[in-house]
Order: C-alpha cells, then sequence, then structure tokens
C-alpha cells in the first residue's frame, strides 16, 4: 500500500514537474512497471538522441531501490550491451548509496548526469572505459554513431508509425477529400459564371440583329 501511494505521488511530480529532458510514464495496466525517456544533453556524444528504459518497482519499495535499465542500445563504459546501468544510487548500502529519501525522478536525473560525465574507473564495459580514458575521440566516434543509428532512427520510425496509423489516414483522407470538393465547387462556380456571361453576350447581340433586320426592310420597302 506504501509503495502504491508513494508511487503515485512521484508520478503526479514527474508529471507536473519533469527533470528537463526526462519524462516518465505507468505502463498500461502494470503498477509496478514504468518506463521513462532521456533526452541526450548538448554538447556530448548522444545529443539528438532519445533514449527509452524500463523501471520495476520492488515490493519493499522505497525500501529498496528500483531496478532500472536502457531499452535502447547506447555506447557507455557504465552502460552494457543488456541496458544494465552501473550507478552507485541503484544499489542498497553498503557497496551503494540508495536510501528511501531518494526517488525516481532523482535516480533519472542521476543517469542522465552520468550519460554526460561516464565514470571511467568503475565500468561495466572495460573496452569502452580504455577508449575513454586512452582514446577519447574513437570514444566520441563509436557513441555519436550509436545514437544516430539506434536513438535517433528509431524516433524517426514511430514517427513514420503514428503517420500509418488509421486515425491518420483517415485525417488525411478527409483534408483531400475538403480539398477535392473545393475544387470541384470553384470549377462548377467558374463554369456557371462562364454560362451566364455567354447568355449575356448573346442578349447583347440579338437587338443589333434585330435593328439590322429591320433596317434593311425598310431600305427594300422604300426602293
Amino acid at each position: 500500500m506504501q509503495r502504491i501511494s508513494r508511487l503515485k505521488r512521484e508520478l503526479q511530480l514527474l508529471s507536473a514537474e519533469p527533470p528537463p529532458g526526462v519524462s516518465c510514464w505507468q505502463t498500461e495496466g502494470r503498477v509496478d512497471e514504468l518506463q521513462a525517456q532521456i533526452v541526450g544533453g548538448a554538447n556530448t556524444p548522444y545529443e539528438g538522441g532519445v533514449f527509452t528504459l524500463e523501471i520495476n518497482i520492488p515490493e519493499r519499495y522505497p525500501f529498496e531501490p528500483p531496478k532500472m535499465r536502457f531499452l535502447t542500445p547506447i555506447y557507455h563504459p557504465n552502460i552494457d550491451n543488456a541496458g544494465r546501468i552501473c550507478l552507485d544510487a541503484l544499489k542498497l548500502p553498503p557497496k551503494g548509496a540508495w536510501r528511501p529519501a531518494l526517488n525516481i525522478s532523482t535516480l533519472l536525473s542521476s543517469i542522465q548526469l552520468l550519460m554526460a560525465e561516464p565514470n571511467p574507473d568503475d565500468p561495466l564495459m572495460a573496452d569502452i572505459s580504455s577508449e575513454f580514458k586512452y582514446n577519447k575521440p574513437l570514444y566520441l566516434e563509436k557513441a555519436k554513431k550509436w545514437t544516430a543509428e539506434h536513438a535517433v532512427q528509431k524516433n524517426k520510425g514511430c514517427v513514420e508509425a503514428e503517420e500509418k496509423t488509421p486515425e491518420n489516414k483517415n485525417k488525411k483522407t478527409a483534408h483531400k477529400r475538403e480539398a477535392l470538393s473545393a475544387q470541384e465547387n470553384l470549377e462548377h462556380t467558374k463554369k456557371t459564371q462562364d454560362t451566364k456571361q455567354g447568355v449575356s453576350m448573346m442578349l447583347q447581340a440579338q437587338p443589333t440583329k434585330v435593328v439590322e433586320k429591320t433596317r434593311c426592310t425598310t431600305q427594300r420597302t422604300t426602293r
């Protein structure tokens, strides 16, 4: 019960005042499963990417820390290929620094900071840590490449998927129908105007012909 009431308060706070570049929401139908997204920080190799995380809330929360992992692949010395994160705040003492006063918002902010400032002295990926320490240009190049391949393209795919949904297709069809209807009305109005103009010209021309016929008849009678 304490876990549920605590989660409700935290989600309300995250919805009302989320940390910059962070969003979090509850998975539909599950109290203990959340998802979050972190926007890659400016002037980092993750800039332009949006990284999705999975959050599992244990029964003993807040006395036990949430389990968090990246769903979006990321090239980082403190995050492994399975998305697991090496962060003190995600572990219980004495090895970790979790305490009940912390919350999901502070954890996500800490992960965002870890993305911007990796800790190569406590790595999960030794090879990436070595690159970060001794060949940083290569690390930056690979991290940017991974971001472009996994964090940016995936977002474009989501946008395309949204555009392909039946609802959006119906909206586009409706817009096309409205455009065609407007065009047809315009053409119909133009034709009506042209017809009226033609009739008007014919009416204007007819009296002249009558006058001409009258003049011819008069001339013949005179002769």
